[in-house]
């Protein structure tokens, strides 16, 4: 190997806590490099793995820049990447936590706007009677305008935010806003409303993959090995292991086999089942006189079809072939 799989995680901040959390549920805890300020690491059980701590939105960039192989950051990041760049990444999977909406959020005086129609009639009223146009703070440009033009507003005009977007409004920089809200709370407490239309992205974080970072066969395998335990965990935590009795494994398979079309998965004298399926499962073995019936949750459920890694591999094998 040249050199060591880099995968970026957030350095600071909850995201960061949520990253190393995740990590360490899988079995692979983050061991810093440097002290507890370090800005490197390792994952214990993937030594050849070199872990770099970065900000969000450097590890975006670092992604679309080939700096890194692997990172762990916000969706919305990643959205907000110029098309050239955003085609040099490759999202893997979505992580279940860093949830946030990327909305459009006007002043809650303004009573009669609910709709990006709305914006659109106040966006043309603006330049009408001022001769400017409509103000809109945000940080997220590319996402804005595309958005925008899907509801075929042109009236307005960015102002780029370089601080708390939530308070442009209140500080005369702009009318409405574009901003990510969790709860809401902050853009309550800044007199903001989100439009009813106005989501635009569902955001969380995902681990994704630069197309344009330095790969070989060696790192190939190193990130289809760290997928392989990560998909195995989620798919662990979200499978239930039936197991009955030996002499009763034709009845019981036979009760089973319209799960097992469905995605179950037969084994020795039992089936792996997604834990949505349990109890219909279980509810159709005891109609078919089958049990006793144990069911355990396994740690790790390795599924040698991976979404993930088979997407990773073929874009690879894409690029070069090119």
């Amino acid at each position: 190997m040249t050199g060591p799989l880099v995968l970026a995680i957030p350095s600071k901040g909850r995201l960061k806590e949520q990253t190393e959390a995740w990590l360490g549920d899988c079995g692979l805890s983050l061991r810093a490099g440097g002290g507890a300020r370090g800005y490197s690491g390792a994952l214990e059980g993937l030594e050849d793995v070199q872990v770099r701590l970065s900000s969000a939105s450097d590890i975006a960039a670092a992604l679309a820049g080939g700096e890194v192989h692997l990172g762990v950051t916000g969706e919305d990041l990643l959205a907000e990447l110029d098309p050239a760049a955003a085609a040099k990444t490759l999202l893997l999977r979505a992580l279940g936590f860093g949830r946030a909406d990327l909305v459009v959020a006007a002043p809650r005086s303004w009573i009669d706007v609910a709709t990006m129609a709305d914006v659109d009639d106040v966006a043309h009223l603006t330049l009408a009677r001022s001769a400017r146009r409509l103000r809109v703070a945000t940080k997220y440009v590319q996402q804005t305008r595309a958005f925008f033009a899907r509801h075929a507003i042109a009236d307005y005009r960015i102002v780029e935010s370089a601080g708390a977007t939530e308070g442009a409004p209140a500080a005369g920089l702009a009318e409405i806003v574009v901003d990510i809200a969790t709860t809401g709370a902050t853009l309550a407490d800044n007199g903001l409303k989100p439009l009813d239309d106005g989501l635009i992205l569902r955001s969380q974080a995902r681990l994704a993959a630069s197309l344009c970072a330095d790969w070989d066969a060696e790192r190939l395998a190193q990130a289809l090995r760290l997928l392989a335990i990560v998909e195995g965990r989620a798919l662990g935590k979200d499978t239930a292991s039936l197991t009955w009795p030996p002499e009763q494994d034709s009845i019981a398979r036979a009760a089973m086999a319209p799960f097992i079309a469905a995605g179950a998965m037969a084994r020795p004298h039992g089936a792996l089942a997604p834990m949505s399926e349990l109890f219909a499962a279980s509810w159709a073995l005891e109609k078919a006189g089958v049990g006793p019936v144990s069911v355990a949750q396994p740690a790790y459920v390795f599924d040698p079809k991976s979404d993930a890694a088979g997407r990773l591999t073929a874009a690879l094998r894409a690029l070069a072939i090119r």
